[in-house]
């Protein structure tokens, strides 16, 4: 079992392992309580470019967990926080819904429409995406804007099924464009690791990354030197599990098997 006095700080994704839907999973309104009442810090950490960290907020509030907004991490303000560190001056074409415009306007980062304007090019997740947005950010990376992608997921769960996430996006981009993607910010890049390491002034072998994607949430955790605890309450099999040479330090079937919970 995971010994959770060991470790000052844990970083939980959200969907797939704080909720699904609209409903917490097992275990994790006892679980948080008990970590906050050992004084242990906590982050919520997600790839998403579609809500706000104030909607994540309102979100977990919702769902009867309390959460301040600096303990929300997500793909679109690592992105803007990205953007404010390297390319301050920056004209930025977006691809992406209106919460990633809002979280980068946010940091008072210049956004374009022109493609002829733009210095970056920042993708997210877009369901409104069309050709003509296509054409416009393959432009102006062909005329020599940096591309800039939110998060590495190629798809993204919902009932039924999945559908096109952000990566899927950026390579259309990238085909169509002749570059390379330049950076990318969400999980599990090391840039989205230093700054929740940043925020809370913790060290990364001092932590404990917990999620459901070995790609994302336990990449992240071993890219920058956390220990990893996996859930098996979201997108991973057992089989996934065991074909893969991406392994968690601690394997969980629910929150509820993280603590000692009465």
């Amino acid at each position: 079992m995971l010994d959770t006095d060991r470790y000052e700080a844990y970083f939980f994704d959200l969907d797939g392992t704080i909720f699904l839907g609209n409903e917490l999973l097992p275990g994790v309104e006892k679980t948080l309580a008990t970590l906050r009442e050992k004084q242990k810090k906590i982050m919520f950490l997600t790839n998403t470019t579609v809500q706000t960290r104030t909607a994540c907020q309102t979100r977990l509030q919702k769902l009867g967990l309390a959460a301040g907004r600096e303990e929300i991490m997500t793909a679109a303000y690592a992105a803007g926080l990205y953007l404010q560190e390297y390319a301050e001056q920056a004209r930025v074409l977006i691809v992406g819904e209106p919460a990633l415009e809002e979280e980068i306007a946010s940091f008072h980062i210049k956004q374009v429409q022109d493609a002829e304007e733009a210095t970056h090019v920042l993708v997210g997740m877009d369901r409104g995406f069309t050709y003509e947005k296509l054409q416009q950010a393959a432009y102006a990376v062909r005329k020599g804007a940096l591309l800039i992608v939110a998060n590495p997921d190629p798809v993204c769960p919902v009932p039924g099924g999945a559908i096109p996430d952000t990566w899927a996006l950026a390579r259309a981009i990238e085909t169509a464009g002749g570059a390379s993607v330049w950076a990318m910010t969400g999980k599990p890049s090391r840039y989205y690791a230093e700054q929740v390491f940043q925020q809370l002034q913790v060290q990364p072998e001092r932590c404990v990354m917990v999620g459901d994607r070995l790609e994302t949430d336990i990449l992240l955790g071993k890219n920058s030197g956390m220990k990893t605890a996996l859930v098996m309450t979201g997108v991973t099999t057992s089989r996934e599990l065991e074909s893969t040479e991406i392994q968690p330090d601690y394997i969980l079937p629910t929150m509820e098997a993280m603590v000692q919970v009465e």
